[in-house]
């Protein structure tokens, strides 16, 4: 299969795009994951927002979306670009991102009245059916861990608790496994 050879997928919206690739093909699930959505901050480089039209247009470019090659030539065109406010490409910017280490953190039993606080902070609901907790999660930096769970002891439980995290690389995020 012509992933076998790969050092690393990239796709525009991996938390779909693995999802669906490990349940039709198991290699994917050995190989790391980049999102050139979500791992490219895109806001500051003058880009607003992460719709793959988005970023086309903004580098000059349009393409017959959502058909699969298409969309794959349109993002190779971009990761090559260097990036607005940046001295390399979006391929450099996304795969420095990529090798970062990060951590899910787990906002259980939170008060639903704060649930859009949550939301707002970019944390995502899990109904438990995966076997993951039922709870609200967000995936943040190595660097951004000690901030976040700052943040829920302070503004969501308003207590000192200990809050459920695990670590996060590119051979697990954004895969269902996690």
């Amino acid at each position: 299969m012509f992933a076998a050879e790969s050092n690393i997928v990239i796709a525009h919206n991996a938390g779909f795009d693995r999802r669906f690739a490990e349940r039709f093909w198991p290699i994917f699930q050995q190989k790391p994951w980049a999102c050139s959505a979500t791992q490219i901050d895109w806001r500051r480089h003058k880009i607003t927002g992460a719709k793959l039209d988005y970023i086309l247009a903004a580098f000059g470019y349009f393409h017959d979306a959502h058909r699969a090659t298409d969309d794959c030539h349109a993002l190779v065109a971009i990761l090559r670009r260097t990036l607005p406010h940046a001295q390399s490409s979006g391929l450099s910017a996304l795969l420095a991102e990529a090798r970062k280490d990060g951590h899910r953190v787990w906002a259980e039993s939170s008060p639903y009245e704060l649930k859009n606080t949550l939301k707002k902070r970019g944390y995502r609901w899990s109904d438990g059916s995966d076997g993951t907790p039922k709870a609200w999660y967000v995936d943040v930096a190595e660097d951004s861990l000690i901030q976040e769970l700052n943040f829920l002891r302070d503004e969501i439980y308003q207590r000192n608790v200990e809050i459920p995290t695990r670590p996060v690389t590119a051979w697990e995020r954004f895969s269902a496994r996690l």
